[in-house]
């Protein structure tokens, strides 16, 4: 997914309906945090994106811990 995919801006968290943000692929980090994914940094919920699909069931987000949510926070900056 691209970051500036259309449909970036009609997809929603399925548990705040809120926006998400894209984090792209990063290669050297441990392997969850290396897949591409959508965040909601309300919630600190991560949806994998799989094979180019969001996998955007409440089941399928994860929790993110105090940590790595401040280290997405700086990702997503600009």
């Amino acid at each position: 997914m691209k970051p500036d995919d259309p449909l970036l801006k009609i997809l929603a968290c399925p548990l705040d309906k809120g926006p998400l943000h894209l984090l792209p692929e990063e290669a050297g980090q441990e392997e969850a945090r290396r897949e591409e994914a959508l965040y909601n940094p309300r919630l600190r919920r991560r949806y994998p994106i799989v094979d180019g699909i969001p996998q955007l069931l409440p089941s399928s987000g994860e929790q993110v811990p105090d940590d790595e949510h401040e280290e997405l926070l700086k990702r997503m900056s600009p």
